[in-house]
């Protein structure tokens, strides 16, 4: 295909709500970055941005929020970033269509992962919108919103004017799915068929969209991967009132209002100096949604919101997650299932491997036993549970496992983030999802799976077998790798056991998490 590019006064002009802005064309898609849908003073809530007189330029990214930490590169050719300029402005999306025109095509929104502390809409190279929008001719739209100290910390104890500071980084993705509401049909989306999905903390800013009442009506579908984060993101105890007054007083003021205009280096490093103990002591941190009269609380502890129960969901994570980032000292490739075994009877013991064992070789008999060693159950488990409530509303849950191996290290089983790539049919853009003779089929799985589910709510495709909706009693589990296939509660009774024989492990990799070494 030859290439194709316009840039012109009279080329990719739309109107919106708030003035025109103008992007570009590129190989038959219309780009459109960094176009504000809100704007907010700090721990208030968002306001519409002001109308602007002439043309904005839509042709470069915006500002990215300002993360606690800058992250020491590392581990790219797993999960490759992008780094982008910093500021509180950060209330900007992007938008990449087939065409400005009133083919009212489906909406897919794009929450980015890093918890709600970090990350961005550009973070990951396999974020890019192209070709989503190409190959399942969809409006694809990235967002990027307030995070961390700056999007949810409660002051509510300060004045009603804080009341939802808690979760004002919810309250930006409410801000730009309502821009989306009022804005996208010019783009070519259809305003009635939005799916939010997003990855990790993206998923589960999915589940935190279902469970806040003014995020109802904004979209129709949701899709959650690796989002189920259980133990993970514990919700805080109490309020931020004390955690403020240390604050306040480390910065040497008793005014709260201070704290608004404070430089926000000065204002992170304060946090992050106190923020050990508060969290030793069990006490509120932030960093996370706070559960009020705006936000119900996460679903896992409890329930969804009756009021969402129509809403299809596919929900899912990956084999490995955080455990295939850690090192591996066994050589995968070149072991027997016998030497497998061994390992895991002198890793668990030989009591816990004659449970496990078994039920491994049941739940994923194509594996050797050492893969055990970087078995998911911190996603997996709750999950399980997530699911079941939610089919238990309705009969529109799909669950699915990713479960492709990548070729790193002679095999490496996928990783936290590793399923990205085929979502966006991305595979290009990512040297580990290069494996011959199944990353174009796979890629055409997950990818069709992903538009059926967009367009129609149920994700069946003639590149799938058939892929029942999920019930209480029976999880029908889509597994995908090289020989994809339906499952029904295939490792429930692994999982029921591995979580608690694996507690220990996962408090190892709680600690990683919270010292910044896990990529997301």
């Amino acid at each position: 295909m030859q290439a194709t590019f316009s840039y012109a006064p009279d080329t990719a002009v739309v109107k919106t709500t708030y003035g025109d802005v103008r992007g570009y064309e590129y190989n038959g898609i219309t780009v459109f970055k960094g176009i504000p849908y809100a704007t907010a003073r700090r721990f208030h809530a968002p306001e519409p941005v002001k109308p602007w007189d002439g043309v904005f330029d839509a042709t470069s990214f915006g500002y990215v929020c300002p993360l606690l930490d800058l992250g020491k590169p590392s581990g790219e050719l797993y999960v490759p970033h992008r780094y982008w300029p910093m500021n509180e402005d950060c209330m900007n999306l992007n938008i990449w269509t087939p065409a400005c025109d009133d083919a009212k095509r489906p909406v897919l929104v794009w929450l980015h992962g890093g918890g709600y502390e970090a990350g961005s809409a550009i973070e990951h190279i396999a974020y890019e919108g192209e070709n989503m929008s190409r190959y399942g001719d969809v409006v694809t739209v990235s967002i990027n919103h307030r995070l961390n100290i700056l999007g949810y910390l409660d002051l509510s104890a300060f004045g009603p004017e804080y009341e939802n500071s808690g979760n004002a980084g919810g309250d930006d993705i409410i801000a730009s799915l309502r821009w989306i509401r009022d804005n996208i049909a010019a783009f070519g989306g259809d305003p009635e068929n939005v799916t939010v999905f997003g990855q990790s903390g993206g998923g589960g800013k999915v589940s935190t969209l279902l469970q806040s009442p003014d995020a109802d009506g904004l979209f129709a579908k949701g899709y959650n991967m690796s989002g189920v984060l259980g133990g993970l993101l514990v919700e805080d105890n109490g309020t931020g009132e004390e955690l403020v007054r240390a604050i306040m007083k480390e910065l040497g003021t008793d005014d709260v209002k201070e704290l608004e205009t404070i430089p926000y280096d000065r204002l992170a490093g304060a946090y992050k100096k106190l923020r050990p103990a508060f969290e030793a002591q069990g006490k509120y941190i932030g960093g996370r949604p706070f559960r009020n009269r705006f936000y119900a609380g996460a679903p896992e502890a409890v329930g969804f919101r009756k009021e969402s129960a129509h809403i299809p969901l596919m929900v899912g994570s990956v084999f490995g997650e955080f455990s295939s980032f850690m090192p591996f000292a066994y050589d995968r490739a070149n072991m027997t299932r016998e030497e497998g075994a061994a390992v895991i009877r002198e890793t668990y013991g030989e009591e816990n491997a004659a449970k496990l064992l078994p039920l491994f070789e049941a739940a994923y008999p194509e594996r050797n036993p050492i893969d055990l060693i970087n078995l998911d159950c911190i996603f997996r488990s709750p999950e399980i549970e997530y699911i079941r409530k939610r089919s238990a509303m309705n009969s529109c849950t799909w669950a699915y496992m990713f479960n492709q191996d990548m070729p790193v290290d002679n095999g490496r089983t996928p990783w936290h983030c590793s399923d990205i790539p085929f979502v966006f049919h991305n595979t290009c853009f990512t040297p580990y999802t290069t494996i011959p003779g199944v990353t174009e089929r796979l890629e055409k799985q997950i990818f069709d799976s992903v538009i059926a589910f967009a367009r129609t709510g149920n994700p069946n495709n003639p590149a799938i077998p058939e892929w029942p909706a999920s019930t209480p009693e029976a999880e029908q589990v889509l597994i995908l790798d090289e020989n994809t296939r339906v499952r029904t509660n295939y490792d429930h009774e692994l999982m029921a056991v591995f979580f608690g024989i694996q507690a220990e492990r996962m408090n190892r990799m709680r600690q990683n998490l919270k010292e910044g070494n896990v990529q997301h």
